[in-house]
């Protein structure tokens, strides 16, 4: 009776995450035929209709290298489709002329359902998280100029067939990537076949973690939850005693945002590591879900803005292997297979 109270639980939460949102501007007919019915529907900003050709536009970008002031960097440098659209296994992504940023890049499967972008929200949309790592300096430093001359003679037709004239603006292609990003859709795991009714889709093992996950016990699904496993906010999760990445302070100058960074997905988590990946301190950065689980069920590290769900939890060892357990069952193949992701 549990685990069927568990599953309902799950799936009711699915169908009302979906329900509570809306589409005033739909997808073209084909643009979006991937994403499975038990999703949301996505909202898509009335300037930016998707397409299939603006899809293909923007597929073609993101993979070009060219799109960067030195040739060097794409936008699939840093969201690599191989491990779910992330920068594994680099601590720090790597920039034009070698150039060491901040941050871990987060994967951006699904990322078309974020309220923000960046792991300190600064960017409200695809659109502008694209256009922030297309002019930062440390990124891919694009030359505008040179890069609309490289556009308008390199994907004539294509942007014709698009736009409806030969006018390239950096904001048009960034609507264009934007798009493409936003059929990255991942809902296919073994966790998502058993909320939806193949109960022998997880192992018992799996199906133990799952319960604990869910559980107030370990709180997990407190900041973990929803179809996406995220409740898309900002925590402080008690990596370091002293944070030189300021994380959300950043964005708001404000003291009670101290330290927090927003809650990623866990969709494909097992192929994302490094995780807790910022530039303070190679110290705080974890290569394994285990070192993760470790750090979770010793309560972290002491910091004044630390959430107080990062508490001793006092799981076992066999505990702690089924969390991780469900956690690999989050795994979506075919996200790192699907050849409409892929270069062109």
């Amino acid at each position: 009776m549990a685990l069927l109270t568990l599953l309902l639980v799950c799936v009711l939460g699915v169908l009302s995450f979906g329900g509570c949102t809306s589409n005033p501007n739909p997808p073209e007919p084909g643009a979006l035929s991937a994403i499975p019915a038990h999703l949301p529907t996505l909202i898509v900003p009335s300037d930016n209709v998707m397409t299939p050709e603006k899809v293909e536009l923007g597929r073609h970008l993101f993979y070009d290298k060219r799109m960067s002031r030195d040739g060097t960097i794409a936008c699939a440098s840093c969201h690599r489709q191989e491990v779910a659209f992330s920068d594994g296994p680099n601590i720090v992504s790597t920039g034009v002329n070698d150039a060491n940023g901040q941050r871990n890049a987060p994967t951006i499967v699904n990322a078309a359902y974020r309220r923000t972008q960046f792991w300190d929200g600064r960017a409200a949309s695809l659109e502008a998280q694209a256009m922030g790592a297309f002019t930062h300096p440390v990124e891919m430093f694009a030359d505008t100029v040179a890069v609309a001359s490289y556009v308008r003679l390199t994907y004539t037709e294509r942007w014709r067939q698009v736009f409806g004239d030969s006018a390239v603006t950096m904001k048009r292609a960034m609507q264009a990537i934007a798009a493409f990003e936003r059929t990255i859709i991942s809902a296919n795991s073994r966790y998502d076949r058993y909320i939806l009714g193949n109960t022998t889709a997880l192992s018992t093992e799996e199906q133990h973690g799952m319960r604990l996950f869910f559980s107030d016990r370990t709180m997990c699904s407190s900041c973990h939850n929803g179809p996406d496993l995220t409740d898309d906010n900002y925590h402080n999760i008690g990596l370091f005693h002293h944070y030189f990445d300021r994380g959300r302070y950043n964005v708001t100058k404000d003291i009670d945002d101290e330290g927090l960074f927003r809650t990623p997905t866990l969709r494909n988590v097992a192929l994302t590591p490094p995780y807790m990946a910022t530039g303070d301190s190679e110290d705080g950065v974890m290569q394994t879900l285990e070192q993760v689980m470790k750090h979770y069920n010793a309560g972290g590290t002491n910091f004044p803005n630390k959430d107080k769900r990062v508490r001793k939890l006092g799981l076992t060892e066999a505990e702690v292997a089924a969390v991780i357990a469900f956690m690999r069952a989050l795994t979506d193949s075919s996200v790192i297979t699907n050849s409409r992701f892929g270069p062109p």
